[in-house]
């Protein structure tokens, strides 16, 4: 049961219902955590605003979903590591490859490079070194693709944050975290 209040369409505001309109036309399912992100609709519309942006960038989709899971698995949220699971899926991920990547790697090198990057940047709020820097532009990252990833490891920490501090329901197939949390 949720720490923190799911707001469901019946108790939904004029504005929330709104939200919820658009949410459910872009990905046809309203999931928990966004219902209870609604108890405010400014941080969910902020949420939506920053998603959207961090979707139109360079990054391919595949190594998003990668640096999703490495780091819904780093910070032991079982609800966002149940969500990317059915999203690296549908977007073209193995259970292998998923499995690396919650580990902190991947099948891919190049994408290895990207998920080990993402867990540094949140295992050490930003500190990385100047190696890690050449690493993953030795891998061919752009800086603009170094930003993005910056941008969605600062977006997965705010829903893995906000699914532990929920304890929000997890309403995608369930997943169980391979380490303790």
């Amino acid at each position: 049961m949720s720490r923190i209040n799911v707001v469901t369409p019946e108790q939904a505001t004029e504005e929330q219902s709104a939200l919820f309109d658009a949410i459910e036309q872009q990905l046809g399912i309203v999931p928990n955590f966004l219902k209870v992100f609604a108890n405010s609709p400014a941080a969910l519309q902020a949420f939506l605003g920053l998603h959207s942006i961090a979707n139109e960038g360079d990054l391919d989709g595949k190594t998003k979903e990668r640096i999703a899971l490495g780091l819904a698995e780093q910070n032991a949220c079982q609800y966002c590591v149940s969500a990317h699971t059915a999203i690296g899926k549908n977007a073209g991920l193995s259970g292998d490859e998923m499995l690396a990547n919650r580990a902190g790697g991947s099948q891919d090198a190049k994408a290895a490079v990207a998920v080990k990057f993402a867990r540094s940047l949140a295992e050490n709020n930003g500190e990385v070194t100047t190696a890690e820097l050449l690493e993953i532009r030795n891998a061919g990252y752009s800086d603009a693709e170094v930003v993005e990833i910056i941008t969605h490891v600062g977006m997965n920490i705010l829903t893995n944050i906000l699914g532990k501090a929920s304890r929000v329901e997890i309403d995608f197939p369930k997943v169980e975290l391979r380490k303790a949390s």
